[in-house]
């Protein structure tokens, strides 16, 4: 999966983009806790990578497995 999909993903979910920080892309969200942080632009992001990501985002792995 590449990081632009990802980021789609978690802004559909609310996430909102409050810095960037050299190549990475930090969010927040208004309701949920913490910051995730995706790495971006990466064509190919690790399955892991992607699957800790969604975990930190609240958002369940299953929505899309375009990878």
């Amino acid at each position: 999966m590449d990081s632009r999909t990802l980021i789609a993903e978690i802004k559909a979910d609310g996430w909102e983009l409050v810095r960037v920080n050299g190549s990475h892309h930090h969010f927040t969200h208004p309701t949920k806790p913490g910051l995730v942080t995706i790495p971006h632009p990466k064509k190919d992001l690790p399955i892991g990578t992607v699957k800790s990501i969604r975990k930190q985002a609240g958002i369940s792995s299953s929505l899309t497995q375009r990878g």
